[in-house]
């Protein structure tokens, strides 16, 4: 048995990532009964992951998980050791040295390709760089997104392709009062988006929207929400999939593309159009997008087990520019195994395996674990499975040996001349920025630079 989470030997823990995951991973931990030291390592200057950059500016109250991670983050075990990369500036072997384990709950930070021709010309765009851009990431910041066209394209259906719908829908004064950075407010003043093209490839009973979501689509002020009633007509499989009673979120969805469907078009200056069935087949320009070519599809197979078929028929639509949002995939960290095909680090019940092996001391949470699904609050069930898992193996180790933590860290960081950036480092930043929000009558205005961040610590 080990002795290790008694007050002579905490068990000590570095959690890779400070989004919703690690902190549901950090919180269970201390919920553990052990005396347990957690070390949270983040790349950036500031934590909370995907609640901080990826929640839409205009959705403040999905942000309130934020109070929860500041709780947990005042218990005496806790560390915050911001702007440290692992591996890169910390090597894993370095963490498993001085912890008895290391959760991955880094999250999935890149997007799945379509894989057409085109994809790389200018204007086409991944969702995860407007998102990171108008949330002021400073992975983003210097981005650039020509809104100069007059129709804009989001390939997807699910929730994060709404809000980037959505942004580029809203006016100026429906966005300024949120936490947008001001970067994208200013260009987005000026863009002369007039139609927005939200494209499934499946149809609208496969919608991957909340019904919360597609719903602020008709309460907007200036842009009025556009479906075709034709396109409103379902298979007897897509029927069958509405009359489910566990399936009552995508009848609401269902619903109000009806409503949507038989509203008139008013003297609004913007409109937002769903449009299903139809799958990007080309993209086409001369240095940069010029039209994008999409494929009619018919949708084959059993309730909840449709696809999309493509009939070879297709149709043009000229655009400017064009997000893909179809699904998150994770990034390989070095040290660490890596499932390419899913995007995922391969685990078991949240253990790192290679080659079906587990790898001693490693453990994965959140979306790296299992891949981008469910919503903030999916991802504490996932995380407490994880570290009852960890206990566990802790439980049944028998080693007796002491880790340094981030005793032993500290030294590694200094020895590399990192800055790295700790919890009431991370409180001056955050005050900083609530203070300059206020000037503006926001929430808050976000620094979007490491380099500024770090030089109001100096």
């Amino acid at each position: 048995m080990s002795n290790s989470g008694t007050g002579h030997n905490p068990l000590r823990v570095a959690i890779v990532g400070s989004g919703p995951s690690g902190f549901y991973a950090t919180e269970a931990l201390f919920k553990s009964g052990l005396t347990v030291q957690v070390t949270m390592l983040e790349r950036l200057p500031s934590p909370f992951g995907l609640v901080r950059s990826g929640v839409a500016p205009d959705h403040q109250k999905l942000k309130q998980a934020i109070k929860l991670y500041e709780k947990i983050a005042q218990n005496d075990g806790f560390t915050f050791l911001g702007n440290v990369t692992v591996g890169k500036d910390l090597t894993v072997d370095e963490l498993k040295q001085n912890y008895h384990a290391v959760i991955f709950t880094c999250g999935a930070e890149s997007d799945r390709k379509l894989g057409i021709p085109g994809e790389e010309l200018k204007g086409s765009h991944t969702a995860t760089e407007f998102v990171g851009w108008y949330n002021g990431h400073p992975d983003y910041r210097d981005r650039e997104f020509d809104l100069s066209h007059p129709n804009a394209v989001i390939i997807g259906q699910g929730n994060v392709a709404a809000d980037v719908s959505r942004i580029l829908s809203k006016t100026v004064d429906e966005l300024k009062h949120t936490d947008i950075a001001q970067h994208a407010l200013d260009v987005l003043a000026e863009s002369r988006v007039s139609d927005i093209y939200v494209i499934g490839r499946r149809g609208p009973a496969q919608a991957k929207f909340t019904p919360k979501e597609l719903r602020e689509f008709g309460e907007l002020a200036n842009c009025d929400p556009v479906v075709n009633p034709d396109d409103l007509k379902l298979n007897a499989a897509s029927q069958a999939e509405l009359e489910d009673k566990a399936n009552a979120g995508n009848a609401k969805v269902y619903q109000l593309f009806r409503d949507f469907s038989e509203r008139k078009s008013g003297s609004k200056q913007r409109r937002c159009h769903f449009m299903f069935l139809l799958s990007p087949k080309a993209l086409i320009g001369d240095n940069r997008l010029q039209k994008l070519v999409l494929e009619i599809n018919i949708l084959s197979g059993d309730a909840f087990n449709q696809s999309a078929r493509g009939t070879g028929e297709t149709i043009e639509l000229e655009t400017g520019i064009l997000f893909r949002s179809i699904g998150y995939r994770g990034v390989p960290i070095p040290g660490v195994p890596f499932d390419d095909k899913r995007g995922i680090i391969p685990n078991t019940d949240g253990r790192v395996t290679e080659s079906g092996k587990f790898m001693s001391q490693l453990y994965t949470a959140g979306w790296i674990k299992r891949g981008p699904t469910g919503i903030i609050g999916t991802n504490r069930a996932d995380s407490v499975a994880t570290v009852n898992a960890l206990l566990e193996d802790i439980q049944q180790n028998s080693t007796k040996d002491g880790k340094a933590g981030v005793e032993g860290l500290i030294p590694l960081l200094q020895a590399k001349n990192i800055r790295y950036v700790t919890y009431p480092d991370w409180g001056k930043i955050d005050t900083a920025e609530i203070n300059a929000g206020k000037k503006k009558n926001k929430p808050r205005e976000k620094f979007t630079r490491v380099k500024e961040m770090l030089g109001l610590l100096d």
